[in-house]
């Protein structure tokens, strides 16, 4: 099985919002909605101060409270990978997966159901990277499987210092931030 990953380096992210953009594109998502996010924070007292850009999203965690709390079964794990996704023609929009996600990662359409980053697995099907990764002009997103160990991003998870996002939620993510 592949376990999917991505990587994002927060030395080399601008905050220019191209991954935002091409998500919004490639997954036809509404106006005012959104799969991914740039955020900025800033660290330290003056003058001492540290900012941070980083392009945040669902973390496709490998303990899902999301899937777990889905009452239809509408949001599950796609077989054969971690890739978390909901099945629109399941879901009732109760919002239980809004709710128990850590990561303000879902949202939900104005046809009622749930929705969120997919990694955008039917481009990732075809052996193509996520939108977000494929238009980053620093190349400070990179995705891969992380069950490999030759892949790019195990490969960097190993030469760098990472983080992950509320690691204290205990989804065990699967999207790191190099610092």
């Amino acid at each position: 099985m592949k376990k999917y990953g991505m990587v994002i380096d927060t030395k080399l992210c601008v905050g220019c919002g191209a991954c935002v953009v091409a998500c919004k594109t490639e997954n036809d998502v509404p106006e005012g909605l959104h799969r991914d996010w740039l955020v900025e924070e800033v660290t330290g007292k003056f003058p001492n101060l540290h900012m941070e850009i980083r392009s945040e999203r669902c973390n496709h965690c490998s303990d899902t409270p999301c899937v777990s709390s889905c009452p239809t079964g509408a949001s599950h794990i796609k077989k054969g990978s971690n890739i978390v996704k909901v099945d629109p023609n399941k879901c009732t929009g109760c919002q239980a997966c809004v709710v128990s996600c850590p990561y303000n990662a879902r949202f939900v359409m104005p046809e009622g159901y749930v929705s969120k980053c997919t990694f955008c697995d039917h481009r990732v099907e075809k052996g193509e990277s996520p939108a977000c990764a494929s238009v980053c002009p620093t190349h400070a997103i990179v995705f891969g499987d992380l069950n490999n160990p030759m892949s790019r991003v195990s490969r960097l998870l190993r030469a760098r210092k990472f983080k992950t996002i509320i690691p204290e939620a205990g989804t065990d993510p699967n999207v790191y931030y190099l610092i």
